[in-house]
């Protein structure tokens, strides 16, 4: 956990919504100087922060519309704070909660250094980065149409296809080796909605890989050397990293990849284990993939696999490979270098 602890004359507090703003300003002291609720708008906020703009900090809470203020904060020369929504534990933890009390809590963190800071990810790759973020959520959603018209086989007791159902020419059939007509319409709703996903699929993953062909082609090409990740996984994590020196230690990364479970402790005992659900979700799930398509069209790969298996079990050897690429494309974007499947094999 990060906090920012710079000091500035004034602090500003931002309780956003997608349509009004609850601002609160304080000196040094905390005297109360703002505390009123705007409209989201470009000029009014630029206004009310006017007269203090000499030396002033503005924060809000990490939530989904705050890319327009880091930008115009940013083009303004402000200093901009974003709050990790996980970690305010101030705000959402308190017995009464509104729009001017959440402000001046942020206001309080901040001018206190106790407010734990987010990643304010660039305006130029951001676009893209969501982009990637829009394709996997519609795979998924093909995905689960697929998996669904498996189950009806299963239902049935039908034999399996044997085919990629990914592909429109193996859909010939499918839905007629059911009997019953109204299962043979469930399947073919399926197969309609599996082809109109590849309609958007192709030509999105093709707009994708030209648009990130202006951003950094070195750590791609850096990245692509991983035996099994294609050029689609390759620009997930790119993107989801941005930039490597953010992170100055590798157990910081794979921490915040969701590749390790952080122990919880207190008194000398330890309880579990918590913070599963702080960190990046993408790269989590992009190096579990890594981890599936690792292992794959390589004996020397899989008898690897098999010795994780041996020593950690079934249900958690993925995870510990996935930890270990993980490791190795922290270690890969740092040193400039590629991947190394002898070493890694090795150690």
């Amino acid at each position: 956990m990060k906090f920012y602890t710079k000091q500035h004359k004034y602090y500003c507090g931002i309780d956003l919504h997608a349509r009004s703003m609850y601002i609160c300003i304080s000196d040094q002291e905390g005297n109360i100087l703002v505390h009123k609720d705007i409209s989201t708008r470009v000029e009014y906020f630029l206004k009310v922060i006017n007269p203090y703009r000499e030396d002033i900090v503005v924060a809000v809470e990490c939530i989904f519309s705050w890319y327009w203020l880091a930008d115009l904060c940013a083009a303004e020369n402000i200093p901009f704070v974003l709050g990790h929504a996980l970690y305010m534990k101030a705000i959402h933890g308190g017995k009464a909660k509104n729009d001017k009390i959440d402000s001046a809590k942020i206001n309080a963190l901040l001018r206190g250094g106790m407010i734990p800071t987010a990643y304010v990810y660039p305006e130029k790759m951001r676009g893209t980065r969501d982009l990637l973020r829009r394709r996997n959520h519609i795979v998924r959603k093909r995905s689960e149409l697929m998996v669904h018209v498996i189950n009806t086989y299963s239902q049935y007791n039908l034999p399996e296809i044997g085919k990629r159902l990914d592909r429109k020419k193996n859909h010939e059939g499918v839905a007629e080796r059911l009997n019953d007509p109204s299962a043979q319409k469930n399947i073919e709703i399926d197969l309609l909605m599996i082809e109109h996903y590849n309609s958007i699929i192709s030509p999105l993953e093709w707009h994708i890989k030209k648009t990130a062909k202006s951003h950094d082609s070195r750590m791609y090409n850096l990245l692509i050397s991983i035996p099994g990740v294609g050029p689609t996984l390759t620009l997930v994590i790119l993107y989801e990293i941005h930039d490597i020196n953010r992170f100055p230690r590798v157990q910081d990364f794979i921490s915040y990849s969701r590749l390790v479970k952080c122990a919880k402790e207190s008194g000398g005992k330890r309880l579990g284990t918590s913070g599963s659900k702080i960190g990046n979700a993408h790269l989590k799930w992009a190096f579990s993939e890594a981890a599936v398509l690792f292992i794959r069209c390589s004996e020397e790969r899989k008898k690897y696999y098999e010795k994780l298996k041996r020593k950690h079990g079934r249900g958690k050897c993925l995870s510990v490979l996935a930890a270990k690429l993980g490791r190795a494309v922290y270690y890969m974007l740092k040193r400039e270098k590629i991947f190394n499947e002898e070493k890694f094999l090795r150690h």
